[in-house]
């Protein structure tokens, strides 16, 4: 995708974050940009969740500077939120209520127009193919549909920012697709995206720019070109470059050749 050069939707200047002796998150600086998607992509462990909910309030920096839309997440946490669409790793929603139930009361919370709110839910459950469960209680529907259920709670109120955390979890084929539309219309309607994904097929495709994070330091930042030319990896896919830049290429290619070897012998064949 093409690159957007417009004003700092997120900015962390030094973020560290301490849990004791752990160094989960130990000095990165990176920032989003209005009207882009911003990758931030790592190994399980290398401080991603950390550093999102960071930018969310629910964690306070051990040092640093971390401003979302000019705000502190920590003082202003209620005046962000309210900007703000979060799309969790696991599906954080009132399980015990139906997805209409559930628009119904973001609405009241938020002060939106409830009418407005449900066609607008409804229209966003028709597209994620969800809307025969609208009625349905939330604990009774299947992971994958839990998470179209938050997708949509993240997007009623049209967020300035939108955090997505491995929001593709659980989701067929079809429905990624209409997710990855739904990206690009926040975009194109000037929102900004911070995207947090395994897959890095998905994120090389929908990002402006990614920063790979790896032992809670970035190891790379830029967009796909420039993070190729970081790795000197010239015509390599997203995920050769991650591996090459979090050290993690050489491992994976010794685990590859012996599992060949154990498998299919020094021929080739089983």
């Amino acid at each position: 995708m093409e690159k957007n050069s417009r004003e700092d939707i997120v900015v962390v200047d030094g973020l560290k974050k301490f849990f004791g002796k752990k160094k989960a998150v130990n000095g990165i600086t990176f920032q989003v940009h209005a009207g882009e998607v911003f990758g931030l992509l790592g190994p399980n462990g290398a401080g991603k969740t950390t550093t999102i909910k960071t930018l969310l309030g629910l964690l306070e920096p051990t040092e640093g500077v971390v401003k979302v839309l000019g705000l502190d997440p920590v003082g202003d946490d209620v005046q962000i939120k309210r900007q703000i669409g979060y799309v969790a790793e696991e599906p954080l929603i009132f399980k015990s209520l139906t997805p209409l139930e559930l628009f119904g009361f973001i609405a009241s919370i938020r002060g939106l127009d409830g009418e407005v709110v449900t066609t607008k839910a409804k229209e966003y459950m028709e597209s994620l193919g969800a809307m025969e469960y609208i009625n349905q209680t939330i604990a009774t529907l299947s992971r994958g549909n839990k998470q179209k259920i938050q997708i949509v709670s993240a997007l009623l109120h049209d967020p300035s920012l939108l955090i997505m955390d491995d929001p593709l979890l659980g989701l067929d084929a079809k429905t990624v697709k209409v997710v990855k539309e739904i990206i690009d219309l926040q975009v194109k309607r000037g929102g900004s995206v911070l995207f947090s994904t395994h897959i890095m097929e998905v994120a090389q495709e929908l990002c402006h720019r990614i920063g790979i994070i790896n032992n809670g330091l970035i190891v790379g930042i830029g967009t796909f070109e420039e993070l190729s030319k970081q790795a000197n990896k010239a015509g390599a896919n997203l995920e050769e470059v991650f591996l090459r830049l979090t050290e993690q290429d050489e491992s994976v290619n010794t685990i590859i050749t012996n599992l060949r070897a154990s498998f299919l012998g020094n021929n080739g064949t089983r």
